[in-house]
């Protein structure tokens, strides 16, 4: 993210844990609301757990597939705490699904109903979505959500944090490559550059020939599956064998959606068969 929207969201919610008496006074029910888009993998669940450590704040996720009825959803409500953030993720996602049993007007109740303004004081409500361009813009007006925050792909700008932050390097001779590959408009999103810098965290350079090749690949691996190989002068250099390498060696973009897509299938197996119903609580 970039500094000056950090900054600025954090003096919101330092606004927003201070101004109890100024909501009181306006007769507004004490909670605010964020909408989180963007593309899978631009940061959005990592964000909603900051933004939580850093209220000190519970954390309800709610799963609307899972739930009954309009009715259950309310219910719901009245099972979180003050001092919580609630989430629904994919929001999206859920409204062009024609069959589920939770409305449009139950999603509309829950943002800002009667009961929301009775039970959901001292809350923090955050929905998040990949696109809002089909959505109802009442669905996203003011008062049901105060703050929209677009997670972009990753630019050359947000590379070079992740290269600081992942491999601990602030400059390399590969970053021109790196950035006149981000300005011919290539990108992927934050957590597959993340994903391939922590797959070849122990050789920076490696690792950023891992990112320039699924850039220039789109993430699609053709051309991968590349072993490295230490050059006189330290550097690595990489082969391109028929295997993909494992462990500590590359893998490709293409690599890692094939394994988030396998846990995916096992989750949502295990969670369709042996996971009850079971009334929302916090996580810490």
């Amino acid at each position: 993210m970039e500094p000056d929207l950090k900054n600025r969201l954090k003096s919101d919610l330092q606004s927003f844990l201070r101004a109890k008496q100024y909501y009181h006074r306006l007769g507004r029910v004490w909670k605010r609301s964020f909408l989180l888009y963007g593309a899978s993998g631009t940061g959005k669940s990592s964000f909603v757990a900051a933004m939580a450590n850093f209220l000190s704040y519970d954390v309800y996720d709610i799963d609307l597939c899972k739930i009954p009825s309009d009715s259950d959803l309310k219910l719901l409500l009245l099972h979180t705490t003050p001092k919580s953030v609630v989430v629904i993720e994919d929001l999206d996602r859920f409204l062009a699904d024609k069959t589920s049993r939770v409305s449009a007007s139950g999603i509309l109740n829950f943002m800002d109903g009667i009961l929301t303004s009775c039970c959901a004081e001292e809350r923090v409500m955050v929905f998040t979505m990949n696109t809002k361009e089909h959505v109802d813009p009442n669905l996203l007006r003011p008062g049901r959500i105060d703050v929209h925050i677009h997670f972009p792909l990753c630019d050359f700008s947000a590379f070079k944090t992740l290269a600081s932050s992942y491999l601990g390097v602030k400059e390399h001779k590969l970053f021109p490559q790196v950035q006149e590959i981000f300005q011919n408009g290539a990108s992927l999103s934050p957590a597959e550059i993340g994903e391939l810098m922590i797959a070849n965290r122990n050789s920076p350079s490696r690792a950023i020939k891992s990112v320039i090749t699924a850039l220039q690949t789109d993430g699609d691996g053709r051309g991968c599956g590349l072993i490295g190989r230490q050059t006189e002068d330290g550097d690595d250099e990489l082969d391109e064998p028929n295997g993909v390498v494992c462990g500590e060696g590359l893998h490709t973009v293409k690599d890692l959606r094939k394994l988030y897509g396998f846990f995916r299938f096992r989750v949502t197996r295990r969670s369709s068969s042996s996971i009850a119903s079971l009334p929302a609580s916090p996580l810490r």
